[in-house]
């Protein structure tokens, strides 16, 4: 085992349990403060896969601006005070856990038997060398997945007018 494979074990661990507290806490500030923790975990595992342009992506786009606006959303929300709704009597909640945990068994059912994922798409076609590279991914994003891209896009569109409106609304 090589010091790259103990630092992304590491950060993936560190990944792992910033983002079961994002889902657990209930103070959205340190929800969104250990979201910046995942991020950056996320950067270092793209780093660790020699995926540089990816992570610098990861820190600059979603550490950065993505974090940015969540704290902007929070701070108009006012979610710091008590809301109308209450999440923790959500009858959901154990059918959540259950195909949560169910999902995780499955990813680490998956990766402990050693299947590795075949590349498929126009990634195929991609030295290992090249994959994470400025060229590999603006060709991939703006080829075959255009319609996801601009598609996400319009969601996150709909989604901040949707949270301005309801800071809007009157009360």
């Amino acid at each position: 085992m090589t010091g790259v494979d103990v630092a992304f074990w590491i950060l993936a661990a560190i990944a792992v349990g910033a983002s079961l507290v994002v889902i657990t806490s209930r103070n959205p500030v340190a929800c969104v403060l250990f979201l910046v923790v995942t991020f950056f975990a996320l950067a270092g595992l793209f780093v660790t896969l020699h995926s540089h342009f990816l992570a610098a992506v990861q820190v600059i786009i979603y550490a950065g601006a993505i974090m940015v606006l969540f704290l902007f959303v929070i701070m108009l929300l006012n979610l710091g005070q008590e809301q109308w709704f209450d999440v923790s009597n959500n009858p959901l909640r154990v059918t959540a856990v259950v195909f949560g945990a169910g999902f995780l068994a499955l990813l680490v059912g998956g990766g402990i038997s050693g299947l590795a994922p075949t590349v498929r798409g126009p990634a195929a076609e991609i030295s290992p060398d090249l994959l994470g590279s400025t060229g590999a991914v603006g060709t991939a994003l703006y080829t075959a997945y255009f319609m996801p891209f601009i598609t996400i896009a319009l969601l996150l569109l709909l989604a901040m007018v949707g949270a301005v409106a309801l800071a809007r609304r009157e009360r």
